[in-house]
């Protein structure tokens, strides 16, 4: 895993295939506190729920446990040192089902909510929300950029 940048830029992490992307997760799982929030975007395959999968690991989850939610759209673990709440926006078409789903409620725990396709739902991310930016470089690699 190599890093670039430096304090006042995003931090940039290539990972070279998905064990690296599951260990940035859970080195970042012990950077985080309660109620926060990570907007994620990428394209499918990038490795969103690859690096929620060590967010898991890293909250004391089993990352095993740890599926897409895109049929159910939120999975809750919350068997860690903290909650985990998993949101999958892909499948929202308007702003009402934010609520149906209670991202509100989410947001405004003392959980850990990750939100997947976040750019599908802008006016959902609060601005203390990390953006995590996951693109693919190659088979393996790719780039975690955290804003």
């Amino acid at each position: 895993m190599n890093f670039e940048g430096d304090e006042l830029k995003p931090k940039v992490f290539i990972t070279k295939g998905p064990e690296e992307t599951v260990a940035l997760g859970e080195r970042l799982a012990w950077e985080l506190r309660p109620g926060a929030c990570l907007a994620l975007v990428g394209e499918l395959g990038a490795g969103k729920t690859t690096l929620i999968k060590g967010l898991a690991r890293g909250l004391g989850i089993p990352e095993e446990e740890v599926l897409s939610p895109s049929f159910v759209l939120v999975r809750e673990y919350r068997r860690g040192r903290l909650p985990l709440f998993h949101v999958d926006a892909y499948r929202l078409t308007k702003p009402e089902e934010l609520g149906e789903i209670g991202l509100e409620e989410y947001l405004l725990s003392d959980g850990i909510t990750v939100i997947e396709w976040a750019d599908r739902v802008p006016q959902a991310i609060l601005p203390s929300c990390l953006k995590v930016k996951l693109e693919i470089l190659s088979e393996n690699e790719r780039r975690i950029s955290i804003f």
